[in-house]
């Protein structure tokens, strides 16, 4: 399984404390023990795929009780059958988040 260094491109500690959230509050929503967390924060390696969810959850906010498959069969559809329809979509939904 691939590592990487929780420093190389993501804080998780300085993540964590722009939050506001205790160790157990941010480590929980990723799966991730406070023990398991406290570590990767003093620097062990964390798994590709923790630092992958801490990215989605905790970086890009996005709640991943709302993703269904049907949605990424969506997504992987229009950017393989319609790749302009898609990036004009994405043009579209992050204007519209902004302006939301």
């Amino acid at each position: 399984m691939s590592n990487t260094k929780a420093t190389e491109t993501i804080d998780s500690r300085e993540i964590r404390r722009k939050l506001g959230l205790n160790q157990q509050q941010f480590w929980s929503q990723l799966g991730v023990t406070q023990s398991g967390g406290s570590r990767y924060e003093s620097g062990r390696n964390m798994p590709k795929p923790v630092h992958e969810l801490l990215r989605l959850v905790h970086v890009e906010q996005i709640d991943l009780q709302r993703v269904k498959r049907d949605d990424m069969d969506i997504i992987a559809y229009l950017k393989s059958q319609d790749a302009a329809l898609y990036k004009t979509l994405k043009k579209s939904a992050k204007a519209w988040k902004k302006g939301a």
